[in-house]
């Protein structure tokens, strides 16, 4: 072989040569490049994974939140049909009170009543007055008593210093029995009922 053909044989050498490094290199860098975009999937895969976990825990605390405002409205849907119900309930029992209220005071009065028809009628037929004084005295007697257990007292007002709070002054009188503004008689009693004036006394006042 002369010179010419050894350099053409070592240049087609390194031809090749330069060849198959390129070869390797471009499959390097596939390979490189393969692997990137592999990392680069993982990469997305996991924080796309990071992402929907804060995602998830928002939505069932939202969901929590929605069932708790829903047994919160039922709560109060039921209070409020209760507190409906206890009102009418409160509203009926004042309107029955106010209605019956004195239906104690009437049932105890009734034989107070049946005294006062017996009475009349015996004075048709007996002309007794003293025997029909004392029956009306038996009778007021029964009345005073009922009155008296219900709270009613009368008052007495004769001797005592004038109050507006219980007396009403009709007239003023001179008096030697008594100093001024002293009650020296009683038109009218005066009735308390417990501890409330249920109505004042009518009196005359020394001057």
């Amino acid at each position: 072989m002369n010179t010419e053909q050894q350099q053409k044989a070592s240049q087609a050498e390194e031809t090749s040569e330069r060849e198959g490094q390129a070869t390797y290199d471009a499959n390097a860098s596939e390979q490189a490049d393969a692997s990137n975009h592999a990392a680069e999937a993982g990469n997305e895969q996991a924080q796309a994974a990071e992402a929907s976990e804060p995602q998830d825990a928002v939505r069932q605390e939202l969901e929590q939140l929605k069932k708790q405002a829903e047994e919160n409205q039922q709560r109060y849907l039921r209070a409020q049909a209760d507190f409906d119900n206890f009102r009418r309930r409160t509203i009926k029992e004042k309107e029955d009170f106010a209605k019956y209220a004195s239906l104690k005071l009437i049932e105890q009065l009734l034989p107070v009543v049946d005294n006062f028809e017996r009475a009349l009628a015996a004075s048709k037929d007996n002309k007794d007055q003293e025997a029909l004084a004392k029956g009306v005295d038996m009778i007021f007697r029964q009345l005073d008593q009922v009155l008296a257990g219900e709270g009613l007292q009368a008052m007495s007002a004769v001797g005592t210093p004038f109050n507006p709070e219980f007396h009403q002054a009709i007239m003023q009188v001179e008096s030697e029995e008594y100093e001024e503004g002293i009650v020296v008689e009683e038109v009218q009693k005066g009735y308390m009922l417990k501890d409330k004036v249920l109505r004042p006394a009518m009196v005359k006042v020394s001057s």
